[in-house]
């Protein structure tokens, strides 16, 4: 057997997606030795072992990549052999200047999810379970290497089994950097203020007070995963027409939460094409035909005058808790062009004249990030507002120019900022005729610099 080893550079969307563990179960499978690790730049490897097997595992690690993983490139170099029997993971390594993607936060993978709905699992309703394959990730990064350090999960610290997870090379939840259990990680809080001051909870009955407010035809603030929502019953005519009113919405259809495609089929129709859509990892909110023959009335208020209706299906652990309700209007939490809250305080203060209730939580956004909007023409899927599910995957550029910040329009903002052959796009900010929303512009437009390395030497703006 002819013995080789390789010096492998991946790039592309390979950090946080479980691209270290699955490098070393292919080695373990193919019998290699050697190392992989993370730095700035993508996932380094160094193989060594039978010639065949190593070009296996190149060929593999582009093949079967981990379900988040987009590969762009694999570069490989030959080296001398080192007589090494072990494969390793390697911690990581900044390596300032280069750049690698980070990925967008999708939705709870199904293997999350039944954890979720078992009540004998230690996981069970906890709203903010996830793994390598799911949850969080471009709106609690700060920096790049992409570690638990770097991100809004730094100062939860890891009880016993979640700690052994996550350094189990085998464990689906090995360097899932927001890993957390009841026991460690984030909780939800319930807070409203009336005449006897301000009444709280905690945990489960926390979500139930939310429930409860639903129920009765409250309209509650949801922190989600890019920042808050306004929840309210979508049946119930007079909740949504309070919301317009407190909102300052005439008229702009709201978006609605449907617990699966089932419940949406019975008010609204839907194609196969839209269906791969809503159940997609990004979960978007998709434009539908309203159903003629509707099982479940949505009020009218919903989307006034218009054919269509906007639906997405959950899109976090807690948002399938609070589907089970029914279908529910969710649409930003802001007032009428504001940008949307996403710290607690900033919420409790910029939403008490709009929600009755907030159910909070202690995990922080670092980055706001909307709902992404699609529709299906022409069997194809076409974006309208690209964003959380989305953002800040790069677009592909067929060349290499300079570094461009291009800041775009008043209305509908978003940012663009290219380096190398990349164009990395913010989440979708809104319209910029105030200072709260231009602010977050800036905030969007900072964090893309510091997070893919670029300082602008171009900058391109509408100049109406």
């Amino acid at each position: 057997m002819i013995v080789v080893r390789r010096r492998v550079r991946v790039r592309g969307v390979v950090q946080g997606v479980g691209f270290r563990p699955f490098a070393f179960a292919l080695a373990a499978r193919l019998g290699l030795a050697g190392h992989v690790g993370n730095d700035d730049a993508g996932v380094f490897l160094e193989i060594e072992g039978g010639e065949r097997q190593v070009e296996a595992m190149i060929l593999a690690l582009r093949a079967e990549a981990p379900p988040l993983a987009r590969v762009e490139t694999v570069q490989v170099d030959a080296m001398a052999i080192t007589g090494e029997v072990e494969f390793r993971i390697l911690a990581s390594t900044p390596q300032r200047g280069d750049v690698t993607p980070v990925a967008p936060d999708v939705a709870p993978c199904a293997d999350c999810l039944r954890e979720m709905q078992d009540p004998t699992d230690r996981r069970s309703r906890y709203p903010f379970i996830n793994c390598t394959n799911c949850g969080p990730r471009y709106t609690i990064v700060r920096d790049v290497p992409y570690d638990r350090a770097q991100t809004t999960m730094a100062g939860f610290r890891m009880c016993d089994a979640c700690q052994r997870e996550y350094d189990d090379p085998r464990n689906r939840r090995f360097h899932a950097q927001p890993n957390a259990c009841p026991r460690c990680g984030p909780r939800l809080a319930w807070q409203v203020s009336d005449s006897a001051g301000v009444v709280s909870a905690e945990g489960e009955e926390a979500l139930r007070c939310a429930l409860a407010m639903l129920a009765d035809g409250g309209i509650v603030a949801v922190k989600g995963v890019g920042g808050f929502h306004l929840a309210c019953d979508a049946t119930r005519a007079d909740s949504v027409a309070l919301l317009r009113e407190r909102k300052k919405r005439s008229a702009k259809a709201f978006a609605l939460l449907a617990p699966n495609l089932e419940v949406v089929r019975r008010f609204a129709v839907v194609s196969p094409d839209e269906a791969r859509l809503l159940q997609g990892q990004e979960r978007p909110i998709v434009l539908l035909e309203r159903s003629a023959h509707a099982e479940i009335s949505i009020a009218s208020e919903v989307a006034p005058g218009q054919s269509t209706l906007g639906v997405m299906l959950p899109p976090s652990p807690l948002h399938h808790l609070l589907a089970a309700y029914g279908p529910l209007v969710l649409t930003s939490g802001n007032l009428s062009e504001e940008p949307i809250a996403r710290a607690n305080d900033e919420a409790l203060e910029r939403l008490a004249s709009l929600a009755d209730g907030f159910l909070l939580h202690d995990r922080d956004i670092h980055v706001v990030c909307d709902d992404s909007v699609v529709r299906v023409h022409e069997h194809r899927e076409l974006p309208l507002r690209r964003s959380r599910g989305y953002a800040p995957y790069p677009v592909r550029l067929p060349v290499e120019a300079p570094s461009v910040l291009a800041v775009g329009g008043e209305l509908k903002g978003t940012a663009c900022l290219t380096r190398d052959r990349y164009a990395f796009l913010t989440p979708h900010i809104g319209d910029v005729g105030n200072l709260e929303t231009l602010s977050a512009l800036q905030r969007a437009c900072d964090h893309l610099e510091r997070l893919f390395r670029v300082t602008p030497t171009r900058i391109a703006c509408d100049m109406h």
